[in-house]
């Protein structure tokens, strides 16, 4: 049976991370969500955050966003426009695609709003798990744990679980974070991700939980 980490171990970990975390720049996705509570806002620059650069993603949504900060605005930029202003994201010719059929379907299904749970999410082109969650997270306030990359990562590192993919990850780190922290949590492992705790080479001796790392213990 697995044995898991006390809740007090994993949350004095998490408050060392955020406090180490403070001095770093926040995630594009949330740095959007902190200015603007618009779950629309924050679906689309997800959708242009994946496989892309934080900093480009910041400025891609910037012009975007300047552009056309609504479903029915959105509408009326043609897929060429749309392919300019977020150029250089990763697939950005997808990227525009998938934000006009979104953005079709929220005005002709969703009366206009974002839909606000995880099967209608799901349900739209070109959003998973991850970006569903994210937005249940920062454009709703609902509970949810967004895995990326750092999520997956990091907690098997420092030995919190031991899982193989991010569908486990997710459920299992349910059991260990208290529901109040599911929100904060992606945000926080991603800063944490990038600066210290980084997949090649991770910065150990700058870590404030080094000593709570089962890696580094080993």
């Amino acid at each position: 049976m697995r044995k898991y980490p006390r809740v007090t171990v994993v949350l004095k970990a998490l408050k060392l991370i955020e406090n180490q975390a403070a001095s770093f720049v926040l995630p594009s996705v949330t740095v959007i969500s902190d200015r603007k509570k618009d779950p629309y806002l924050v679906l689309i620059s997800c959708i242009l955050s994946l496989r892309t650069k934080d900093k480009t993603t910041m400025e891609a949504s910037s012009r975007l966003f300047e552009a056309a900060d609504n479903p029915v605005a959105m509408l009326k930029l043609n897929p060429r426009r749309i392919e300019k202003l977020i150029y250089p994201v990763g697939f950005y010719r997808n990227k525009a695609a998938v934000i006009l059929d979104i953005s079709r379907r929220i005005i002709t299904e969703f009366c206009g709003k974002v839909p606000g749970t995880l099967e209608e999410l799901l349900s739209f082109k070109g959003v998973g798990r991850k970006t569903a969650n994210l937005v249940l997270g920062l454009g709703f306030g609902v509970p949810a744990i967004c895995v990326d990359t750092h999520v997956n990562r990091i907690p098997n590192r420092i030995g919190w679980i031991k899982t193989e993919s991010p569908e486990e990850t997710e459920e299992e780190l349910k059991k260990i974070i208290p529901k109040s922290r599911w929100i904060q949590l992606n945000t926080l492992l991603v800063a944490f991700g990038q600066n210290i705790c980084k997949p090649v080479k991770p910065l150990c001796g700058l870590c404030h939980i080094e000593k709570m790392c089962e890696k580094r213990i080993k």
